[in-house]
């Protein structure tokens, strides 16, 4: 029960959310399972002062970003880890917003790297509280194409909003099937902001302003207030993935809106999004927060922020298909320990790979969405429950589960997995049999996160140029 909305679900559901008991429950030396490995660790400062992850994809670049938090101290920023050898993985690098002190913030929550005309960039997002310096900044975008070499980055354009300030809580880039290089930007107003990066970087006055994507008018039941201290307000979009469906050839949009539901919508022209289906009404539906589809967009794996609720996985043929206006029922859940609550995850078929904040990274199966089992995990997380994130306004002041591992990411050459923890910092890790991924070797599209920046999605048309 959480704020008078009760989890209900089969009595099958239940079964399949079944999973060891985690956190702080294993015993000294024993907080993962034989088949993963550390490969490096590399502590990042105090509590609360990591966010999220992103790892370039060619291996010729071993970088790893990670956006700085407020936290305990005032480091609003990102650092640069290089993992150019896994086993001794390094700092190279830390940028911090000027100021610091007189911020109120959140801090830099999520960056993605992306390449553009030979270039490698990064764009990293940043929520400031209005009052603060810089808060109309969403997001800045750096030139790291001369890494190792550290004194090349150079700033090359901030992305303001000063009509919905508060900032960018989330951003996603990503290779459009037309050819353009797109920025996809969370809101403090309901709706998804998209942005031409070319168009950006090369100083456009309108900052290569694309389209918005709306949050649906939906009938689904109001979703309970977010706790205090909360990082998004409802009405709002809070996490979203973009990516290429070869059998419709279209871009779809996957967006999580914080208390509405999720949203599939198709950008294959992002001037024109038309919503294609949703997820609304779901039973213990409240802050949906993350939603990443299988590389076939058959189907998808949802995550509610707040304690207890399991990843729930749903079954997107019947929306798609026209069969129902809206789905409103998963077919099958997983989490690592039901006193808790997992967080961000990669899908790379049939895995999933799952921050789970105080239970740390786990990996789970879903060949048979209707029962995922584990298959993996390493506890990053080495502290006390109940001592998670309290606010922006008091960090220190641990209420609740928001620790541990924050984020995931996955290289798809080797199989190299990332791991952000708020406390504790990077974590390298390996887990035996899984040496890279490429959908082709299980039947599936070579759909992920992960973009082909000089080709474009696989299966697209050859892109002609855009006007």
């Amino acid at each position: 029960m959480r704020s008078g909305i009760t989890l209900t679900l089969p009595v099958a559901l239940m079964a399949a959310i079944a999973g060891p008991a985690r956190a702080q429950d294993h015993p000294p030396g024993e907080q993962g399972s034989r088949n993963v490995h550390v490969l490096s660790h590399v502590p990042l400062g105090r509590l609360f002062t990591v966010g999220d992850i992103e790892a370039e994809q060619e291996l010729s670049r071993p970088y790893v970003y990670v956006p700085r938090m407020q936290g305990t101290t005032r480091s609003t920023g990102f650092s640069i880890v290089s993992v150019k050898d896994p086993s001794k993985a390094r700092l190279l690098f830390t940028w911090t917003m000027e100021k610091p002190e007189l911020l109120r913030a959140y801090g830099g929550l999520q960056g993605k790297y992306f390449k553009l005309k030979g270039r490698y960039y990064y764009a990293q997002s940043f929520q400031i509280l209005k009052g603060s310096p810089n808060e109309e900044v969403g997001a800045i975008v750096f030139d790291v194409t001369g890494l190792p070499d550290t004194t090349t980055i150079r700033e090359v354009r901030r992305l303001r909003v000063p009509a919905n300030p508060g900032g960018i809580h989330n951003l996603f880039t990503y290779k459009h099937s037309d050819g353009r290089v797109l920025l996809f930007t969370t809101s403090t107003g309901p709706f998804t902001s998209v942005w031409d990066l070319d168009r950006f970087v090369s100083g456009a006055e309108d900052q290569g302003f694309v389209a918005r994507i709306p949050i649906p008018e939906t009938t689904a039941p109001a979703a309970a207030a977010p706790r205090a201290g909360t990082q998004n307000t409802t009405g709002t979009y809070h996490d979203f993935y973009v990516g290429y469906d070869p059998a419709t050839h279209q871009d779809k949009f996957y967006g999580a809106a914080w208390s509405a539901g999720y949203f599939v919508f198709d950008v294959t022209r992002p001037e024109e999004p038309k919503l294609i289906t949703s997820i609304t009404g779901v039973a213990g539906g409240a802050s949906y927060h993350t939603f990443t589809p299988t590389p076939d967009g058959r189907y998808a794996v949802g995550e509610m922020e707040y304690v207890y609720s399991p990843l729930r996985i749903y079954d997107l043929k019947p929306g798609l298909s026209g069969e129902v206006k809206t789905i409103s029922r998963p077919i099958g859940a997983w989490t690592s320990n039901w006193r808790n609550l997992p967080h961000n995850h990669e899908v790379r078929w049939p895995y999933v790979f799952v921050s789970g904040y105080e239970d740390g990274m786990h990996v789970f199966n879903m060949m048979d969405p209707t029962n995922p089992y584990t298959v993996g995990y390493y506890d990053t997380y080495d502290g006390p429950r109940k001592r998670g994130w309290g606010g922006v306004d008091r960090p220190e002041e641990g209420t609740g589960n928001a620790n541990g591992a924050f984020g995931v990411e996955v290289r798809n050459a080797d199989g190299m997995i990332f791991v952000s923890d708020m406390s504790t910092g990077l974590w390298v890790l390996k887990m035996d049999g899984f040496d890279g991924w490429n959908g082709h070797q299980w039947g599936m599209p070579n759909v992920s996160s992960v973009q082909d920046w000089d080709n474009g999605p696989e299966g697209a048309p050859k892109p002609q140029k855009v006007s």
